[in-house]
């Protein structure tokens, strides 16, 4: 299982560092290593969120992910993407910025520091949502329940997480963006910057979400029709129709796993500039880890461990909550990637811990013990 989930991650790697070799020696090989483990240690609640969301998807799109998927995130936003920023916020075309990109790595490197703002805005406000959206939902299962109990009779209220989304980029946009980091330590204003950055973000979020969620539901309401065709074909004799809608449900679920990537993505990319600048080696590493997190995604949903572990997703969405916060601050302050890192591991790993006690409560209920499972349920 681990050979047949991983294989391509241990093969790409091994091309990586082969590649990795020729392009600038064995210290090469070192720097790829290092920013494969970032991409991964920043990207772990990724793969969660990920899972969450693949394991509605047939086996067909899995592959997709895994392939197509992976040629968008590791080629799209591993290499292209630091090109596009660049070209974009220095005016220039992408054939002047990749010269730069390759000759000129340090007048490169300031460009895309000058350009963090906007990416931070745009990717943090995509994020934030995603985490508005998951704890005002009222779920059965609950992490911390003494918090989402409130939340989610707060999440009853219409358009609650676009208003406090919306509210959060104006402090942002009159707080930090005022005095918004650039490359040398200099401080400008980017209030205004950061303020259309976060709006297109909040309006990537709403479009792409809605158009998968609406394909999901109608998909949904076509499987019921279809089971009531089945138990009546099976009546009559003849056949039952076949559903339709999944090839749209499925592309728009892919869709928006695409941009989630994307926006989970920034704070890796921005990251390795700390190790280097030299964007060959920046797309071997993180190209690598991208293929690692690719793969958990996918050992999540076959595994089942998402159902095993009932918590987990709760802490992915709070770490997502935590790093979109980080993004705004990062504006202005510059925060060690290091924290980014372990601020996701601590708070999936204490949902992780969490699940395993409820699990174990679980069954010494199912002893006769008297502890029932909805308490187990709630009960951290």
């Amino acid at each position: 299982m681990v050979v047949k989930t991983f294989g391509w991650s241990f093969a790409v790697t091994a091309l990586g560092l082969v590649a990795a070799v020729f392009y600038g020696g064995w210290t090469a090989i070192g720097v790829v290593a290092i920013l494969a483990v970032l991409e991964i240690s920043l990207s772990f609640d990724n793969a969660v969120i990920n899972a969450g969301i693949l394991k509605k998807m047939s086996a067909f799109w899995q592959k997709i992910f895994l392939t197509i998927g992976v040629l968008i995130a590791v080629f799209g936003m591993r290499l292209v993407f630091p090109v596009l920023i660049v070209a974009v916020s220095a005016k220039i075309g992408p054939i002047e910025a990749v010269r730069l990109a390759v000759n000129d790595k340090d007048q490169y490197q300031q460009l895309v520091t000058d350009a963090h703002p906007s990416i931070a805005a745009f990717g943090g406000m995509f994020l934030l949502m995603i985490f508005l959206d998951f704890v005002f939902a009222d779920r059965d299962i609950k992490w911390l329940g003494w918090l989402e109990r409130p939340l989610a009779k707060l999440g009853k209220i219409d358009m609650l997480s676009v208003c406090i989304a919306l509210i959060v980029l104006m402090i942002a946009a009159m707080t930090v963006a005022t005095h918004a980091h650039q490359h040398g330590g200099t401080h400008v204003d980017k209030a205004e910057t950061v303020l259309l950055s976060g709006v297109a973000g909040l309006i990537t979020y709403l479009v792409v979400g809605g158009l998968s969620g609406f394909f999901e539901r109608r998909l949904e309401d076509e499987e019921e029709r279809e089971q009531e065709a089945e138990k009546e074909s099976k009546k009559s004799g003849s056949g039952a129709p076949a559903v339709v809608l999944a090839g749209k449900a499925a592309f728009f679920m892919f869709l928006y796993l695409e941009v989630l990537d994307a926006s989970f993505s920034f704070d890796g990319v921005i990251g390795a500039f700390a190790i280097t600048n030299d964007i060959v080696l920046m797309a071997l590493g993180l190209g690598t880890g991208a293929m690692y997190v690719r793969s958990l995604t996918v050992y999540l949903v076959r595994q089942g461990t998402l159902d095993d572990y009932v918590y987990l997703e709760h802490g992915a969405h709070y770490a997502i909550g935590a790093l979109a916060a980080i993004l705004l601050v990062t504006i202005q302050y510059e925060i060690n990637e290091v924290i980014t890192g372990l601020v996701g591991v601590i708070l999936i790993a204490s949902s992780f811990w969490s699940s395993v006690r409820r699990n174990k409560r679980i069954a010494a209920a199912e002893n006769g013990t008297g502890v029932d499972r909805a308490r187990a349920d709630t009960a951290t």
